[in-house]
């Protein structure tokens, strides 16, 4: 049985919203660039992504392209991930980060995508964070395999639950 990628991201999301336990919510706006070669849009990557947080571990579903690069026919550069995110270090208002995903990329002969990732987080605030991360994207299909290193930035807000009056 061949499982649809339409499937699987409904699934994450669900498994990611239906959790009962005590967590936050967060959504997240990633612009990054690779450092390869390239132009502005061979370069620029970005993605947003939907979550919970647990204490130190979150998961999230993110929905991003991988190039803004033109198309000739068919859109290439459209993928979904589900990451995991471990905060190994907390010192202050900084945090170092550990991100794993697995994700795929829609219509790509390279279809299947890999993410290791790290970075630094500061707390602006109790609802918005900013993180500096690096890390490579590994793109593998039936006869190739690239990837690609990247720089970035995010932005995230956090949605505490609310208390009981």
């Amino acid at each position: 049985m061949k499982l649809k990628p339409k499937f699987i991201f409904v699934l994450m999301l669900f498994l990611t919203v239906s959790s009962k336990t005590r967590a936050q919510y967060y959504i997240s706006f990633m612009p990054a660039f690779y450092t390869s070669a390239g132009n502005t849009g061979d370069r620029l990557t970005m993605d947003v992504e939907f979550g919970k947080q647990w204490d130190v571990f979150s998961l999230g579903v993110e929905l991003g392209k991988t190039n803004f690069s033109n198309q000739d026919k068919i859109d290439t550069t459209l993928y979904t991930e589900v990451r995991s995110n471990l905060n190994v270090f907390q010192q202050g208002k900084f945090t170092n980060t550990i991100t794993v995903g697995c994700g795929y990329v829609f219509n790509a002969t390279q279809n299947l995508m890999f993410e290791t990732s790290t970075g630094i987080e500061y707390s602006i605030s109790e609802k918005i964070h900013a993180n500096i991360f690096f890390g490579t994207y590994f793109f593998s299909g039936n006869s190739s395999a690239s990837n690609n290193n990247f720089f970035g930035l995010s932005l995230v807000r956090f949605f505490p639950k609310w208390k009981k009056k």
